[in-house]
């Protein structure tokens, strides 16, 4: 809580001591801990963070409206904040988490294998419907040009997200590398695979050429790192990506999805000192504007990219033969069927 109280320091001072009067007055989250994959009405609803800077940071910056949303729907509720994506997936996996804040292709697996719903779907100041995926460089030769980067990518360190990313690894990939007959994974001279925030530095400090990033993590990272952003430049930009969803169990009556859906769409909107508050917790999560309802065909651009990539690594794949690689097109033609089946339920 402490790193979230100093970012009100250059907020005016009326507004500020509203805001921090009315946030100390917030019940404390509870930490993390596993529990049954049926939940009680008494046990916390467990909320997984995905990782945009560090583990501390990102329980941080949530820690006030999850305290929030622990009274709106009189359960406590815990926090799992993580390193990684694949920590993230993995108590996913293990039923480890209730609810989560997840990108496109961790709310797409979350939904299509591990029983949650889709109940809303963030909004950002821009007012655009999505984000790019980037890809950036130092300003400074030799390593900072796109012609240069395609036609040697051999000379290159690369940093860039986990595969479940979507703008750090799956969207570049499909939209850049792939189409330019280069594999990430295989062509560079090395490569750094962490946040977008560390990929981001590593770039700034010399520690690798090229990194994968995204226009909302980039804008965070200008405030926060403003002498580093002066040395970087951005050399490509995807098309927009949709935004982030928030899942919820299954299992969890629909009458509590509902009443967790209902705060994130009014969270932010009210007049006077408790939405100026709630507007500020919003600004440093992302600087989000709030939240929209959402169900789980918000995620059918999720599930396409998904599809394009598979498909576009086994066209490019070493086969014995063109019925081995009929085969595999076959098979993920098939489950993205059924992904989309999933997707059409868009029951409370």
């Amino acid at each position: 809580m402490q790193v979230f109280l100093r970012r009100f320091a250059g907020v005016p001072g009326a507004l500020r001591a509203a805001a921090l009067g009315l946030l100390m007055a917030l019940p404390l989250v509870a930490a993390a801990q596993a529990g049954s994959s049926s939940p009680s009405s008494q046990a916390p609803v467990r909320f997984g963070i995905l990782p945009l800077g560090g583990a501390f940071e990102s329980r941080s910056d949530w820690d006030p409206l999850l305290a929030e949303l622990s009274r709106a729907i009189n359960r406590p509720v815990s926090v799992l904040s993580v390193n990684s994506y694949e920590a993230l997936e993995q108590a996913i996996q293990r039923d480890e988490v209730d609810m989560a804040f997840l990108s496109g292709k961790m709310a797409l697996d979350a939904v299509t294998q591990r029983r949650m719903k889709v109940v809303a779907q963030v909004v950002r100041h821009d007012g655009l419907p999505g984000y790019r995926a980037l890809l950036l460089s130092r300003k400074t030769p030799p390593f900072n040009t796109l012609k240069d980067l395609l036609e040697q990518p051999e000379r290159w360190r690369i940093a860039r997200g986990e595969k479940q990313s979507v703008s750090g690894f799956i969207v570049p990939q499909l939209q850049f590398f792939l189409p330019n007959h280069i594999a990430m994974e295989t062509r560079f001279l090395s490569e750094i695979v962490g946040t977008h925030q560390t990929n981001a530095l590593a770039v700034a400090n010399n520690e690798a050429d090229v990194a994968t990033n995204n226009s909302a993590d980039f804008e965070r990272f200008k405030l926060r790192f403003p002498a580093e952003t002066q040395r970087l430049q951005v050399l490509w930009e995807s098309d927009l990506i949709p935004h982030a969803q928030i899942v919820v169990r299954r299992e969890y009556p629909p009458e509590l999805r509902t009443r967790v859906q209902t705060f994130l769409v009014n969270y932010g909107r009210a007049k006077g000192p408790r939405g100026d508050a709630e507007r500020l917790v919003l600004k440093s999560l992302h600087d989000l504007a709030g939240f929209v309802a959402a169900d789980n065909s918000s995620l059918q651009p999720a599930a396409k990219l998904a599809y394009q990539l598979a498909r576009q690594n086994a066209m490019t794949a070493q086969w014995v033969n063109d019925a081995a690689r009929e085969a595999r097109l076959q098979r993920i033609d098939s489950s993205y069927a059924e992904q989309v089946g999933v997707l059409k339920d868009v029951s409370p």
